[in-house]
């Protein structure tokens, strides 16, 4: 209807042919729309803490702001909608006691449980839905890494042995990252160092004296991060030397067992 009351392009339409809305929101200067701001766009919580989505909206109204929020899935999931600090309806049963909104309109989830994890879109409108204002905020939610420790088979292996393997072990803590270190160091890049796709698994193929050394994991998350305790292996040279002392010493040892057999005390 409006559009058959527009007036030629480049002439302003007459007053009387606009709608009382625009009227009305030229005047109170609400055409401006809500402005919505955060100081993050991103929030990264722990679960069974608590996480503020903060937000801050400004409007030329002093009505109070419908606020609402939508955790987004496949298909949006309305969080809670309030008037002001007022909300309005009925929480679904796994917000229930968990949720405030505050005075600037943003969302406090406490505790945090890890299914809260999203990205979380605010909508604040003011008296009429032309002027709403809208942000997305994404939360992350992460359990603490725990103290990391290498697991070995043996802290010793011979020189040249086929393969040697750490093992890096967390009971607690999610999203984990892995790095080895040695000698406090990452590992430099060399193809007889391989590690599991999901990089706790250190594999040394081929082990030479140069693998004699201190390691350790480190392991992270987007909240926190853990070290192990250094793990020395020792290597030892597989020499001529020592395979003549093995060589002799299994030969003392049977001789000694035969003389052993074969010997009578005197009477």
């Amino acid at each position: 209807m409006w559009g058959a009351l527009a007036a030629p392009r480049g002439h302003p339409a007459p007053p009387c042919l606009l709608p009382v809305t625009w009227l009305l929101a030229l005047h109170t200067g609400l055409l401006a729309g809500v402005n919505i701001t955060s100081p993050t766009p991103l929030v990264r919580g722990t679960a069974g803490k608590a996480a503020l989505l903060s937000v801050r909206y400004t409007s030329a109204s002093a009505d109070k702001p419908v606020v609402k929020w939508q955790l987004k899935r496949d298909k949006p999931v309305t969080v809670v909608q309030s008037i002001g600090t007022e909300i309005i309806g009925n929480l679904r049963p796994d917000y229930r006691d968990r949720i405030r909104v505050l005075e600037n309109g943003s969302l406090l989830i406490s505790p945090l449980q890890l299914a809260d994890e999203g990205a979380y879109e605010v909508e604040v409108s003011i008296t009429d839905d032309t002027f709403t204002g809208e942000k997305t905020i994404n939360l992350t939610v992460d359990i603490p890494i725990s103290k990391p420790q290498v697991l070995v088979a043996s802290s010793t292996v011979l020189e040249l042995s086929e393969f040697f393997t750490l093992n890096c072990s967390h009971e607690n803590g999610t999203k984990p990252t892995y790095t080895w270190l040695k000698d406090g160091r990452p590992l430099s890049n060399d193809s007889r160092l391989l590690l599991s796709p999901d990089q706790k698994i250190l594999t040394i193929t081929r082990v030479l004296m140069a693998d004699d050394d201190i390691y350790s994991c480190l392991v992270e998350n987007p909240i926190s991060h853990g070290r192990s305790v250094p793990v020395k292996l020792t290597v030892y040279r597989r020499s001529s030397l020592y395979i003549i002392l093995s060589t002799g010493g299994i030969f003392l040892l049977v001789t000694l067992v035969t003389v052993c057999a074969c010997w009578k005390p005197s009477k």
